[in-house]
């Protein structure tokens, strides 16, 4: 047998550090090798035991866990699991959490904590063993300048490609990603020019954290960027990101395409599901949809991006090397569902050129 994933718990509750070690302690494949109740005493630990995941709460004496996580993901890059309180203000720490290379979070309850945390345990495990396989990156050390915005502040945005000019309102972008994926979301996104086709997105998040997450990305980019709403008109320009813990599909009414956020069962174990996006895509959308699967675990997603293919879409899948993980793009690969297979980087310049392709045929009709 394989040797268990060695865990270290940052915690400064005694309470969550003890709650947190028995269910790791309860697996077969993997150990809590020691605990911290700050980030100071963790350092020592990290050094002299060499686990293969930290679980890691933000807000901590002494120093916070972003600023540990900041200061790991450039010194000792590992893989870490972020343990989050559900509030606004932890919402907005654990994008900034991911930004920085966390690989996950889970989102603590904010009472019955003992209770609350067993009912997770499930999920807890599910993304230790995820992160234990990620591909974790070294972050870069940050320049003054560079440095990120507060929460709450105006990011600065990215420049992006230049205007696409006039293109059928008719086409569709569809992304899919999961573990891994909201940083990719990011790059793909703040390369899109402000008349892009409107983008709908699926990432796996819990209740609470998308809003958070669409406003970060709505101040990177040159294109508006919101959580989607139930009946509204999903207009070029825009994207929409699934809410979390609601299942999110694109539908028609008349020429335009609308939004349908609904509280259907989960798919595939998600909710949001890509699997329910993407069929909408296919069934609605067809040969005027453009597909791209980023990085994720498991296969969500796979069979309805094939599907998209069969019914006319062109499929972006993201490469294994530039993955966090490479569970949905190899599923979504294996389907044969993919026409490009790219590095992240090369997803949005490869969109664009073939959107200016589909603009320079449609001006050369005219």
């Amino acid at each position: 047998m394989s040797r268990k994933i060695r865990v270290i718990v940052v915690d400064d509750s005694a309470l969550v550090r003890s709650l947190l070690s028995e269910i790791i302690n309860r697996q077969h494949d993997m150990e809590c090798i020691g605990t911290a109740n700050d980030p100071l005493i963790a350092r020592e630990m990290i050094r002299e035991k060499d686990p293969d995941v930290i679980t890691l709460d933000v807000e901590m004496p002494r120093m916070d866990g972003i600023d540990f996580l900041g200061r790991l993901m450039r010194l000792r890059p590992m893989p870490v699991v972020m343990i989050s309180t559900l509030t606004e203000r932890g919402a907005e720490v654990t994008m900034k959490a991911l930004e920085l290379g966390a690989v996950d979070f889970v989102a603590k309850p904010r009472v019955g904590l003992s209770s609350g945390l067993n009912e997770l345990a499930t999920q807890i495990v599910d993304k230790i063993r995820v992160a234990a396989v990620a591909q974790v990156r070294r972050a870069p050390a940050a320049k003054p300048a560079d440095r990120p915005a507060q929460p709450g502040s105006a990011a600065p945005i990215t420049p992006a490609a230049t205007l696409l000019g006039r293109i059928s309102t008719e086409k569709l972008i569809c992304i899919g990603a999961s573990t891994g994926g909201t940083e990719a979301i990011r790059e793909v996104l703040v390369q899109m020019p402000a008349d892009s086709p409107a983008i709908v997105i699926t990432q796996h998040m819990p209740p609470g954290f998308t809003t958070s997450f669409a406003a970060r990305l709505n101040g990177l980019c040159q294109i508006t960027v919101k959580e989607a709403t139930n009946g509204e008109r999903i207009l070029p320009g825009h994207a929409y990101i699934a809410p979390g813990g609601k299942q999110f599909h694109v539908a028609r009414s008349g020429a335009n395409y609308v939004a349908v956020v609904d509280d259907g069962p989960p798919v595939n174990r998600h909710k949001p599901s890509v699997e329910v996006l993407f069929k909408s895509a296919a069934a609605v959308v067809g040969k005027n949809a453009f597909g791209v699967m980023l990085t994720g675990m498991g296969n969500d997603g796979a069979a309805a991006m094939r599907e998209m293919k069969d019914a006319g879409s062109y499929n972006y899948v993201q490469d294994e090397a530039s993955c966090i993980v490479f569970g949905m793009p190899r599923e979504a690969i294996a389907h044969g569902a993919a026409d490009e297979v790219l590095p992240l980087t090369q997803i949005a310049p490869a969109l664009i050129t073939r959107l200016r392709g589909a603009t320079d045929r449609l001006h050369h009709r005219i």
